[in-house]
């Protein structure tokens, strides 16, 4: 359950709703497969998301490596990628 204004703990049950803000953020990205491991959640006017996703670049024997997308989903607005980090790849 998610806290306003209070990030959750993350999860491995990603629900539609959080996937369907990930696809439509990603949509026509290019250069990087990210796919979704856990999430946490922020309730505001709508919600904020930060998934955790394996990574990978999208060429021949590229390396995979943890990723943090944020992205936000605001009421009547389209879900926007508002940051990427990468993790544990020093």
């Amino acid at each position: 359950m998610s806290i306003p204004g209070g990030w959750s703990e993350y999860t491995s049950s990603i629900s539609s709703e959080a996937q369907a803000a990930f696809d439509e953020a990603l949509k026509g990205f290019v250069g990087v497969k990210y796919t979704p491991v856990a999430v946490a959640e922020q309730v505001v006017a709508g919600k904020n998301f930060r998934f955790f996703c394996n990574a990978s670049g999208v060429f021949p024997n590229a390396p995979n490596y943890g990723a943090i997308l944020s992205i936000s989903k605001l009421i009547g607005s389209p879900a926007e990628l508002t940051g990427t980090e990468t993790v544990g790849n020093d």
